[in-house]
């Protein structure tokens, strides 16, 4: 309920450390929690035992879905596989690169947004496909028209 509670709620989430949880870490984690939700604990189990069993459960585990979410796409995943994308800040870009960049960056971000999206209702994927096409159209239009308007003139004067 404070500012606090949250920042460190959203430091748990982007935990890079949980994109190294075994499999078998993650079962167990499940399993604890389901029996602490029919009130079943074993003998010695800990608050922050159940609290870890949590932070890597929400961390893998799709909320809506119940479906393990692709390492690349999970919240805490989005620095470490979003950080090839720096080519974005590469200097002297040519237009094939440009594009290429804004396009990765854009496939990533739609990625990671898709992966962790509101799953309760169902959404046409042309929805999906419509931001995607618009986000990447955006950036790339963007990127080569700062780029061009920042390109000295050409000839004399």
């Amino acid at each position: 309920n404070t500012f606090l509670g949250r920042f460190r709620h959203f430091l748990d989430v982007i935990d890079p450390r949980t994109l190294f949880v075994t499999e078998e870490r993650l079962l167990e984690s499940v399993a604890l929690l389901e029996s602490f939700k029919h009130g079943i604990l074993p003998p010695g189990v800990t608050s922050a035992q159940l609290w870890q069993a949590h932070k890597i459960k929400q961390a893998i585990i799709h909320p809506d879905t119940g479906e393990k979410i692709l390492m690349p796409f999970r919240m805490s995943g989005f620095i470490p596989f979003g950080t090839p994308v720096v080519g974005l800040l590469l200097p002297n870009q040519t237009l094939g690169s440009t594009v290429f960049w804004q396009w990765l960056n854009q496939s990533h971000n739609a990625c990671v947004n898709y992966s962790n999206r509101n799953a309760s209702k169902p959404t046409e994927a042309s929805t999906f496909v419509h931001g995607y096409a618009g986000a990447v159209t955006s950036a790339v239009s963007i990127a080569v028209s700062s780029q061009h308007a920042s390109l000295p003139p050409r000839g004399g004067a």
